[in-house]
């Protein structure tokens, strides 16, 4: 593989794929040379991003259909051996805890830790075949340490930082590396979403809201995606081969 290109031949699955951090990253692992297969439930999003790569397809998938998964991944199968797998498909929700119903948290650990159990069950036997993998699950600052509102988010970004590490002690010597990227909030849609809404809620300007949320950052500033996605890149590369259970926080300095 051309030192320019370490990618080349190599098969990643992104899931949440359609736009933000997903976006990014199935951006820069094309640009690093790899076959992308972007995965979501948004086909119009899906294509034009997928339309932007060269050696890239989308697929409709509901990662918290099972059905939906298998049928995914056997498609994606069928075009190459999957050889990188990045879990990126997440919610993030708020409630106070005495709110926080079962249904609530249910919702957000099937779509947050199940979906990357069920991915990960669907891409591994390749891995495993070829004798080289990459997972990357993207978990969140809130998978290492809590907030007040945020229990269920935080007890599912917990959940996958402890999948990565018990996988990757698992798959070890098998050629697989397992790694968690824990971001700090990155500047997406998402997040100005959230923004927009806490703004209706309590009146405040936008700007106080945004400063509200990154005043854990000594930086002072949102993440940009391409930050989050180059991290991810150097995952996947031959450089990072013996990196592995670990978790990676982009934070500007927020787990200070």
């Amino acid at each position: 593989m051309r030192a320019e290109l370490p990618l080349t031949e190599r098969h990643a699955v992104v899931t949440g794929a359609s736009r933000g951090i997903g976006a990014a990253i199935a951006a820069r692992l094309a640009r690093l040379g790899a076959h992308t297969t972007l995965m979501g439930r948004d086909a119009q999003a899906l294509e034009r991003e997928a339309a932007r790569s060269p050696n890239a397809q989308a697929i409709i998938c509901d990662v918290t259909d099972r059905a939906q998964v298998d049928r995914a991944f056997a498609e994606a199968r069928a075009r190459a051996p999957i050889s990188i797998l990045i879990n990126n498909a997440g919610v993030a929700e708020s409630a106070p805890f005495l709110r926080t119903t079962d249904e609530f948290l249910n919702r957000l650990m099937d779509v947050n830790v199940t979906s990357a159990f069920r991915c990960t069950r669907a891409a591994l036997p390749s891995m495993i075949e070829l004798g080289w993998g990459r997972v990357v699950n993207i978990s969140s600052i809130a998978g290492l340490h809590g907030a007040a509102y945020i229990t269920a988010y935080c007890a599912t970004k917990h959940a996958l930082v402890g999948f990565t590490r018990a996988l990757a002690a698992e798959t070890a010597r098998q050629g697989i590396t397992v790694n968690a990227v824990c971001p700090g909030y990155v500047d997406t849609e998402l997040v100005h979403k959230a923004v927009g809404a806490i703004v209706a809620k309590t009146g405040l300007g936008a700007d106080k809201v945004v400063g509200e949320m990154v005043r854990h950052n000594p930086q002072g500033r949102l993440i940009r995606p391409e930050e989050v996605a180059d991290t991810v890149g150097w995952l996947c590369g031959p450089d990072a081969g013996s990196v592995t259970g670990e978790t990676i926080a982009i934070s500007g300095g927020g787990t200070i």
